[in-house]
């Protein structure tokens, strides 16, 4: 018999161990990660006691694509829009946060006498809060639906994306031995570029993709083209530079967008869970106990480092974003944790070699602990507001209160400041596009006409090459659209307009915006024909200004702008229409209510509600929790303001608006209301018994309405025995009359009682 590969025997291990681990985690309602770390501890070389695992640098192979998987899903359930409409409050408490806790975890280390590179890397881990562990806790404690828990989700998701940006400089900085301000700068200018570009492409391709075989793509094919495009993308990310995990996000972040969004988020995640896991053990396999009592004094300095770090900073970032002391301490204290990030930072730093072997170890045993302190943390953020409120002066309270922003949502921006922004964001975009584009044929197109085009000619006494000629007309040609709306869009704005009418001063400075806008236009076609070409700059100039005008006056290009630029809006708005189109976006005016205690939420009505069945007017929500129901979603319809007729169903979706305090009621209320169970279900059993109608049946005369058979009795007559085999229907209007055999059908009481009264 052949002998089985140690890798199969060491996933065996892992996966059994994590198993009933997971299980008993699972019984005590802790965060399944943890067990998974535990589990990892139990079967690695440290822990003598049980088996271990033997091949670690294939396990570590697993974990790898573990991490991708897991940010890959991350990205699935991200969206940069979701960025773009939440406004500056998550922003600055997500910028105030991660600045403060990495300049703490930076300082740690120094007061330690750690390495630099150490010190570095370990405030990237204490600025990174748990997503999963936070979700968790909120799910089990029934605090997702309140509002300061999605401001505390707004700012994970933040945080998650600036993770990602920040693997990425720490790998810079662990490159060079005097990393300066310029590598720094030129590191985040590249993440920038590739970050517009591959979403910008990927949100135009991929759903265009995806849409042309969507008759041809069911369950399976759907899951290796997802997976099949996550790992192409990794690969692209790793070959500019950057981690595979990076690019494993920003697909999951691209295929958000798409309509399928959901079904390969379900798909791919027995393939997230699975490589997750595995990974989630490796951190445990890394767990050296004489590592922890030797370093117990930092581990328990970074614990409170993170706990009155988060509890304090975190809650001041809230408030400078615009939170109440009451909401902000409740966000801050909610995030007094690190997790599966702080992690992947200390697996970067240790597959790069630019930190001690101890400081993994040592991040694993803090993130365990305060992810177990994490559920009382947030129960903790009320009374210890309780108990400033009661100390401190009132007076103080309130000009906390007002000094925070106020909310984004009711400032509108300047017409200008709008104007200028878009512009602004127009021109960046394109400006990529078209250097990506130019960068492309340049490295690809090119060489390809020197090899079939050998041919030079002469012009004005200048030798030109035709192939060069001809990569250089292509290329303009193929980033024409994007120089015309880089030039042309939002000059018929609304904004535009408006301010041109407003007053002549505000006409120059329009007028330069568009001179501007030009010159960067030029500045494309001014290197493509200079670098392709012998001319003298002034002859490149004067080329460039014509091909501009050209472009400008061209129908056609035009066009091909509108078109390319609809096509993009329809990709990047095409989950949203499906939403829509099912009953599932959330309503527009969500982000417009004047008081911010006052939010929508959405609660799932149980199958075996007590609620089901009656109406909205029967239940008076209004009176019991002073709440609202705007809409209910049922079966992909949504039913908009309902009225006190309505009737609630099982599996029901009400949108409620109301309060923290009044949702939670509502929400416990929905929970609790269940029908009991059936404690006598063996006598629901349905049975078929033949009655004879005799001379003396109160009956005899009837219809079948008339007798109140299925009225009175609760049983229902199914047919009338005529001859030896045969059972026809009773008509409703057929009089019963002596002798008649019919079959009813009813619970066994019943059926008895229907009988006995015959």
């Amino acid at each position: 018999m052949t002998e089985l590969p140690v890798l199969i025997k060491d996933l065996a291990l892992i996966l059994m161990v994590a198993g009933i681990v997971t299980l008993i985690f699972k019984k005590l309602k802790q965060p399944l990660v943890l067990g998974y770390i535990v589990a990892g501890f139990l079967v690695s070389p440290h822990m003598p006691l049980t088996a271990s695992v033997i091949d670690t640098e294939s396990v570590h192979l697993w974990a790898d694509l573990g991490v991708m998987f897991l940010l890959f899903s991350l990205g699935l359930d991200f969206s940069f829009k979701k960025i773009l409409k939440m406004g500056a409050s998550p922003i600055i408490a997500t910028i105030t946060i991660i600045f403060v806790m990495s300049m703490l975890g930076v300082s740690v280390g120094h007061a330690f006498g750690w390495h630099k590179m150490d010190c570095i890397f370990l405030g990237g881990m204490l600025a990174m809060s748990s997503t999963t562990i936070i979700y968790k806790a909120f799910d089990d404690l029934g605090l997702r639906q309140q509002q300061f828990a999605s401001i505390v989700m707004s700012v994970l998701i933040l945080e998650d994306i600036l993770a990602i940006v920040m693997m990425v400089m720490l790998s810079a900085i662990a490159s060079g031995n005097n990393p300066n301000g310029g590598q720094m700068l030129g590191s985040v200018l590249k993440i920038a570029f590739f970050l517009v570009l591959w979403l910008v492409v990927g949100i135009f391709a991929v759903p265009l993709f995806l849409r042309s075989v969507r008759r041809l793509i069911n369950q399976e094919v759907l899951l290796v083209v997802s997976l099949g495009l996550c790992c192409a993308m990794a690969v692209f990310s790793s070959a500019v530079g950057f981690s595979s995990a990076f690019g494993a996000f920003i697909m999951g972040s691209i295929l958000a967008e798409t309509i399928e969004a959901e079904r390969i988020e379900k798909l791919v995640e027995p393939v997230k869970n699975l490589f997750g896991a595995i990974f989630f053990v490796s951190v445990g396999m890394l767990v050296d106990p004489m590592i922890i009592v030797e370093y117990a004094v930092p581990i328990i300095v970074l614990i409170l480092t993170i706990i009155f770090g988060q509890s304090l900073f975190g809650t001041m970032g809230f408030m400078l974003a615009g939170e109440s002391l009451k909401s902000a301490m409740r966000c801050g204290f909610s995030m007094a944790q690190i997790g599966e990030f702080s992690f992947i930072i200390a697996s970067l730093g240790l597959s790069l070699g630019v930190i001690s072997d101890f400081l993994y170890p040592v991040v694993v045993a803090v993130s365990v602990i305060t992810t177990f302190l994490t559920p009382y943390m947030i129960r903790f953020a009320t009374p210890v507001y309780n108990v400033l409120e009661r100390h401190l002066p009132s007076r103080l309270i309130r000009t906390l209160n007002q000094l925070t922003m106020s909310h984004p949502n009711s400032n509108e921006q300047s017409k200008w400041k709008r104007l200028l922004l878009q512009m602004g964001m127009n021109t960046m975009v394109y400006s990529i596009l078209s250097a990506a584009m130019t960068a492309v044929m340049f490295t690809y197109a090119r060489p390809l006409f020197h090899h079939l085009v050998k041919i030079d000619l002469t012009l004005f006494g200048i030798q030109l090459s035709v192939s060069d000629t001809i990569t250089g007309v292509l290329s303009i040609m193929l980033i024409a659209p994007f120089l015309r709306a880089m030039v042309m869009k939002k000059n018929h704005s609304e904004e535009w307009k408006t301010l041109w009418a407003e007053s002549n001063s505000n006409r120059l400075p329009l007028l330069f915006t568009v001179l501007l806008r030009s010159a960067v236009a030029l500045t494309f076609v001014f290197y493509i024909c200079h670098h392709l070409s012998r001319f003298t700059p002034a002859i490149v100039l004067t080329i460039g200004l014509t091909v501009l005008v050209l472009i400008v006056l061209s129908r056609r290009t035009k066009r091909n702008s509108i078109l390319l630029e609809r096509l993009f809006i329809n990709n990047l708005r095409s989950r949203d229409i499906e939403a829509q189109v099912h009953g599932k976006k959330r309503p527009l005016y969500e982000g417009k209510l004047l008081d911010r205690d006052i939010h929508i939420a959405d609660f799932d009505v149980p199958t075996d509600s007590s609620w089901m069945g009656h109406t909205l007017k029967q239940l008076e929500l209004g009176r019991k929790y002073g709440v609202h129901v705007t809409s209910i979603l049922r079966g992909g319809h949504r039913l908009n303001i309902p009225d006190g007729d309505y009737i609630i169903f099982p599996g029901d979706r009400l949108q409620v608006i109301g309060s923290d305090d009044q949702l939670s009621r509502f929400h416990a209320d929905i929970e609790n209301q269940r029908m009991c169970e059936d404690t006598e279900v063996e006598k629901r059993e349905m049975k078929l018994r033949q009655m004879i109608i005799g001379h003396d049946s109160p009956f005899i005369g009837k219809t079948m309405e008339e007798s109140g058979i299925r009225s009175l009795f609760s049983c229902m007559v199914v047919g009338l025995e005529e001859g030896m085999e045969n059972l026809s229907a009773v008509s409703p209007n057929r009089l019963f009359k002596e002798g008649d055999i019919i079959w009813v059908v009813g619970e066994e009481e019943a059926l008895d009682t229907l009988i006995s009264s015959r």
